[in-house]
């Protein structure tokens, strides 16, 4: 039985690790912190002898194995901690921003979640990098330790973090009107399966949920696939299909004419929530404060 401990796992090993996976070579890792590519697979062969585990497989790019992204989950945390910890004692850089990752939803991010960055206070220098997945694998990032925090439809904390509701996100099932009138005259049971439809990428299941809600089959198999939030939208109201809109977006194209719902009384909502890492992070802390302030102002309680 392996009982390394924390404090026998050399912090310049998991930070090798980190950038090995970071970097996807051993080459580029070396060039990043300035070693020879030998001095960097030194490194992680000691790391893995000291946790008797395989820790990256050796692909093209590199990828950690299931053990290896514990330690880079761990590795990202430290670094964290550590910026932290320089910023309270006065010791980072002039103008150097401190960095913060978030896994998004695109419907989200095209909402309301760039409000919430608008609100975290200017004086903590911080830049944003932003990872956009559909709300059900966003978690899967975090899980992977590729980002510090992720708008997540799933309840259920990725260990090591907290989650915590933000509210649900109201989808309308809405089309443009000629098309509504022309391809969704009838029972929507009937019609629904055999009409064009507008998806956000193949793992949109929003729409076929939709129909099999109805108790019908799946959704058309013309399907026009459009990856990216505003285009989906504006691929429903040009009339290539019918989708299920965020309310926010709906609400003025329906004000004014250019869409229309064809099942008012059946919306679907998504609960979203924001799940972080458990660390005692100032920057973490005033993100989650403007995320919760922002999204109270958008999704449905």
């Amino acid at each position: 039985m392996n009982t390394t401990a924390l404090a026998d796992l050399p912090l310049d090993q998991v930070r090798t690790l980190l950038a090995v996976v970071d970097e996807g070579t051993f080459e580029a890792a070396a060039a990043l912190l300035h070693l020879t590519p030998s001095a960097v697979s030194q490194r992680v062969k000691a790391l893995e002898q000291r946790t008797g585990r395989v820790l990256l497989l050796r692909t093209k790019p590199v990828r950690p194995t299931e053990s290896g992204v514990v330690l880079v989950r761990l590795a990202r945390q430290i670094a964290r901690l550590e910026r932290d910890a320089f910023a309270d004692l006065g010791l980072t850089g002039a103008g150097e921003p401190t960095r913060v990752s978030v896994a998004v939803n695109a419907d989200s991010l095209a909402t309301w979640f760039l409000t919430a960055l608008s609100l975290v206070p200017e004086e903590l220098s911080l830049c944003f990098e932003l990872r956009r997945e559909d709300e059900a694998h966003t978690a899967a990032l975090l899980r992977e330790g590729a980002v510090m925090a992720a708008v997540t439809s799933s309840p259920e904390p990725v260990p090591g973090c907290s989650a915590r509701l933000l509210g649900r996100m109201r989808y309308l099932p809405c089309a443009a009107p000629r098309f509504a009138a022309e391809r969704l005259a009838g029972p929507l049971a009937e019609v629904l399966p055999a009409a064009p439809v507008v998806v956000f990428d193949r793992r949109d299941d929003l729409q076929d949920g939709f129909v099999r809600g109805l108790g019908a089959g799946g959704a058309s198999a013309t399907r026009h696939h459009v990856p990216a939030s505003e285009g989906f939208v504006a691929a429903v109201a040009a009339g290539l299909g019918w989708g299920m809109v965020p309310a926010p977006q709906a609400t003025p194209l329906l004000e004014t004419g250019r869409l229309t719902l064809f099942a008012p009384d059946r919306p679907v909502d998504v609960p979203l929530y924001w799940q972080q890492w458990k660390l005692d992070s100032p920057a973490l802390a005033a993100v989650a404060e403007a995320v919760v302030t922002a999204a109270g102002g958008v999704l449905r309680p």
